[in-house]
């Protein structure tokens, strides 16, 4: 079972694109970003030291607010790079919709980051990186945030679309009411509706509800995560419900199909 929805994912960045032919919603395109951003296992972090680029390959996740996490050690070169130059870009990409690397969905976010130091922001790392338990209390590992000042959103060849900070942040107001619901959430879930959860990942792994954002959900089968993106943002969670009911009976059906 692979850990993320990357045929999906292509096909929400390819509806942000084309849903709205004569007006190209901003807000479409910046959920789709984020949807892509929650979704990858891994990105590219550009760095620079002296005027020289220099780039690797980091795990991330993203913070309920749209921010993104990285845990990075101090021996690494781009972490020693990011405390002289706070100035970043982290590349994200879904996958591609034939043998052209271009028609890849991809997402490039630039910003400044910072260390911090947030027991629920690195929960929330972890949530998405379980594996990573065995390093994570490692003396010189720490939690850095990245703040997006802007995007650059590429839903395949020749389909890009650039993304201000303040479109790229989901709403406050949503974001609040969902981290306070979250608890509950999980708990209820996880404890009443392992068949669905089992049915949305599309196998009897023991999944588990880990962590609920605005535009979806991350479920964890031992150390495999599996994505769920919402068909929108929601606000609330009653909006989480029906998304999670949605997601089940079309999980249902598909199954029925087959």
């Amino acid at each position: 079972m692979a850990p993320a929805l990357p045929g999906r994912l292509a096909a929400l960045v390819a509806e942000g694109a084309a849903a709205h032919p004569a007006r190209a919603m901003s807000a479409d395109h910046a959920f789709a970003a984020r949807c892509l951003l929650r979704a990858a296992a891994s990105a590219t972090l550009a760095t620079q030291r002296d005027g020289q680029p220099f780039a690797s390959l980091v795990t991330h996740a993203v913070a309920p607010d749209g921010s993104l996490l990285l845990w990075l050690s101090a021996l690494a070169q781009h972490t020693r790079q990011l405390e002289q130059e706070p100035r970043c870009a982290l590349l994200a990409q879904g996958a591609a919709s034939s043998p052209n690397p271009q028609t890849a969905p991809r997402v490039t976010v630039t910003g400044l980051a910072r260390r911090i130091e947030d027991p629920r922001l690195k929960a929330r790392w972890l949530a998405r990186h379980p594996y990573a338990a065995l390093y994570a209390e490692f003396a010189d590992f720490a939690l850095w945030r990245i703040e997006p000042q802007g995007a650059l959103l590429v839903g395949g060849f020749a389909a890009a679309h650039r993304i201000r900070a303040e479109a790229l942040r989901p709403d406050p107001a949503a974001v609040a009411a969902i981290e306070a619901a979250e608890p509950e959430i999980i708990a209820h879930v996880n404890a009443e509706h392992a068949d669905a959860l089992a049915l949305i990942a599309g196998s009897d792994a023991g999944w588990r509800l880990s962590a609920v954002d605005v535009d979806g959900c991350d479920l964890t089968a031992g150390e495999v995560v599996f994505r769920l993106a919402f068909p929108a943002p929601v606000s609330d969670a009653e909006g989480v419900r029906k998304a999670l009911i949605l997601a089940t009976r079309r999980a249902r059906a598909g199954q029925g199909a087959g």
